[in-house]
């Protein structure tokens, strides 16, 4: 019997794959437990639907990470910290600083998970941060750190 995956099933499939399962084992255990359904016309048309809108959103979604990521290329963060002798901090810049400190300067809010710094910021200067946008777009955000 063909069967729609609804969620993933271990040993089984993915969510959304069409899959050839035996009677009882569809009839049992996959209806029973909202893991699937059978693949009628109504339901294939209505899966394909589903991977349309899904796919425009991904595009949507890449498109306005494309987007954010040429904002961040022109942008420059600066950040107040005070220090010591030799430009050293008095302790680190965090991601959470800098994403505070971008949302507070450009109105741009990123989490900062998506944050990747090479290093951990502790002296003054000139630094560059990866962020991760999407799986395919990331971005270089230059911070500057300066005394207070």
């Amino acid at each position: 019997m063909k069967v729609i995956l609804l969620k993933d099933v271990k040993n089984v499939g993915k969510k959304g794959d069409v899959i050839n399962a035996k009677d009882g084992y569809a009839r049992n255990f996959l209806f029973p437990k909202n893991l699937a359904i059978e693949a009628t016309e109504a339901n294939l048309r209505k899966l394909e639907l589903e991977r349309k809108l899904k796919e425009e959103k991904e595009k949507e979604i890449l498109e306005e990470a494309k987007v954010l990521e040429k904002k961040l290329l022109e942008k420059t963060v600066v950040i107040k910290s005070k220090s010591g002798e030799n430009g050293k901090l008095f302790g680190t810049i965090t991601t959470k600083e800098i994403a505070d400190q971008l949302e507070e300067e450009s109105g741009i809010s990123i989490d900062k998970k998506k944050f990747e710094l090479a290093e951990p910021i502790k002296s003054l200067g000139e630094y560059y941060v990866n962020i991760k946008l999407h799986s395919e777009v990331s971005a270089k955000l230059k911070v500057v750190v300066t005394e207070q």
